[in-house]
Order: structure tokens, then sequence, then C-alpha cells
């Protein structure tokens, strides 16, 4: 395996360094030359880790709590949720008659006789 596929393959163990290039921070070449300088050492790696850690912690502390969402259901207005739900109904409605007078309304077509003339 040559040096470039090795570094492919670290490079999918540590995902984390995806974002550093992605923000601007550090660009592939300059990690590609880290671990062609120093490999797999952890004391080189250790600062691009850090980053992750904190983030994930910053999603756990982010997440929604009953509080948040009491308070988002609190500001929302009834009235044009009610609105809107009964304009949905009125539109399935329309559709339903729509889709049943076909099916429903066509009368069978009887051919009059030929020998009547005039509702004889």
């Amino acid at each position: 395996m040559d040096k470039m596929t090795e570094f492919k393959e670290f490079v999918k163990d540590k995902p984390e360094l995806v974002r550093y290039v992605h923000n601007g921070d550090m660009s592939w070449q300059k990690f590609y030359e880290l671990y062609d300088l120093y490999g797999t050492k952890e004391e080189i790696w250790k600062p691009y880790q850090k980053e992750t850690k904190v983030e994930e912690k910053v999603k756990e502390t982010t997440s929604f709590g009953v509080g948040e969402i009491l308070g988002w259901l609190k500001t929302v207005d009834l009235d044009s949720v009610q609105n809107g739900i009964s304009s949905m109904q009125r539109v399935l409605g329309v559709l339903q008659d729509f889709g049943n007078k076909e099916t429903a309304t066509t009368p069978e077509y009887k051919p009059r006789p030929l020998y009547k003339h005039f509702e004889d």
C-alpha cells in the first residue's frame, strides 16, 4: 500500500479532520504533510481531536428539553392552525366529491328503439 492510500485509511478513522478542511482552517495537503512526517503519533493529532469532543458536548447541551417544547407550544397560534386544518379538510372534501361523481353519477345509456317515434 502506498503512502496516499494509507493516509486515506487514516482519515476514514478520524472524520473530525474533515471539519477542519471544510472550515478552511487546514488543507488536505497540510494534513498529508503531518501524516508523512509524523505518521499516526497521537501527540500530533490530539489538537485536532479535542474540538470534536467539545462540539459533541455542545450538541448534548443544546438538545430540546420539555421546557423548550412547552415554550414553543405557547407561541403557536391555535386559530391559524385550526384555519389551516379546516381548509385542508375542505380541499379533501372537494377531491372526494370529484372522485365520487365520476363513478356514481354516470347513468347507463339505453338506445331508443328504431320503430318508436315521439314516445308512441
